[in-house]
């Protein structure tokens, strides 16, 4: 069994107001957990409104799917065009 962790650092280009940044993540969190079936949360940078930090989590028989879920999962968001991914790490344990 193998669990892999998901940290992305983001930059919220159009927010101007924590409000804003709650919508944007809020709609972006549901499309992610709805389309890849992971657990997600804001785990960081959660007083600051242009930045956050999300932190995704999966369990997987295979080292090669989680790689490929979290690939997918950076991906869809780097598209969205709303956000802006600063950094990723990948952590399997």
């Amino acid at each position: 069994m193998v669990v892999g962790v998901l940290t992305i650092e983001l930059f919220i280009g159009e927010a101007h107001s924590l409000k804003e940044k709650r919508r944007v993540l809020k709609s972006v969190i549901d499309r992610i957990k709805t389309r890849f079936n992971v657990s997600i949360a804001e785990i960081g940078e959660m007083d600051t409104w242009q930045r956050s930090t999300l932190g995704l989590s999966i369990i997987s028989n295979e080292q090669a799917y989680v790689h490929k879920v979290f690939a997918a999962i950076v991906s869809f968001i780097e598209v969205q065009g709303t956000l802006t991914v600063i950094d990723y790490q990948i952590q399997l344990l």
